[in-house]
């Protein structure tokens, strides 16, 4: 009892942090900024999305936006009704859908007299020291414009990351390049449950996760609800694992109750929030263990 009764006191003193968060990364996923229906660009989504990332950054906050749905977009765009297997392929979708996606995100920022910038960083970033260094000061030079940074991964030339790589990692991995203290994952689910609750009714929510421990790592499930994502909850444990180590708070939920950020900001209890513990955290060891 003691020990529920120091949790909940504990994830009540993480929740209440957020409202000081100052620079924030928010990454959405392909089934929230596409139709699962119809792998379309959901216009509503998108834009109820950039209003909020506008009014975050006019309290202050710097924020960047981790988008998919490059490829899922290229698909729509090309009438593709499957995923595509070769690797030639989806590099010419994502680049397709890509810039459909800029385009959109360009004319509602512009809408809310904001500017968007394109970030596309691929391992070979991540690896190495110059280009590394050149994407810090990038990064900090948009943030001192004013521009939000659309990031994604280079997807039309990096073959690895099509392969394997997702987008709730590459969240985490722009929290250490850029020193952000909290990471939000856009999830089709409200945040991390002990089962799946597409299968399983019973499933409860997680509310905080002050570390991950076994268990944790044991009750992760690979899962998407739809053709058109990649990242199960998995892959968000990973992600979390990887925020907290470099400092940040790391929240997951809904995709569909954007507003609900700002009740998360605000310290109520949305979603499922995992409490930064920074360590001897080592971008390169990260990136070289495939994430």
């Amino acid at each position: 009892m003691q020990e529920k009764q120091d949790e909940r006191a504990q994830e009540k003193e993480a929740r209440e942090r957020l409202s000081g968060k100052k620079r924030i990364i928010i990454k959405i996923g392909s089934s929230s900024v596409t139709h699962p229906e119809t792998g379309d660009v959901n216009l509503h989504m998108m834009e109820k999305l950039v209003r909020l990332i506008c009014d975050l950054q006019g309290s202050g906050k710097d924020v960047m936006l981790v988008s998919s749905g490059a490829i899922a977009a290229g698909r729509k765009a090309m009438n593709f009704s499957q995923k595509p297997q070769e690797t030639a392929v989806k590099q010419a979708l994502a680049a397709i859908g890509q810039a459909k996606l800029m385009m959109v995100y360009q004319k509602l920022f512009s809408e809310y007299n904001h500017t968007a910038s394109q970030i596309l960083l691929t391992k070979f970033t991540l690896l190495n020291e110059e280009a590394l260094g050149n994407a810090r000061n990038t990064f900090e030079e948009l943030f001192k414009l004013k521009s939000v940074p659309i990031i994604n991964e280079n997807d039309t030339v990096s073959t690895n990351e099509i392969s394997f790589g997702d987008n709730d990692r590459l969240a985490s991995l722009c929290a250490s390049i850029t020193d952000a203290d909290l990471v939000i994952l856009l999830s089709d689910i409200e945040g991390l449950y002990t089962d799946d609750p597409n299968r399983n009714p019973d499933a409860q929510l997680i509310s905080f996760v002050p570390y991950i421990d076994e268990t944790l790592w044991n009750m992760a499930k690979s899962s998407s609800k739809t053709s058109f994502g990649t990242g199960g909850m998995r892959s968000k444990i990973e992600a979390a694992r990887i925020a907290t180590d470099a400092g940040a708070d790391m929240l997951i939920m809904s995709g569909q109750e954007i507003d609900s950020i700002w009740d998360a900001l605000s310290g109520m209890p949305v979603g499922t929030l995992f409490a930064a513990h920074k360590t001897s955290f080592d971008l390169l060891d990260y990136v070289r263990n495939d994430y």
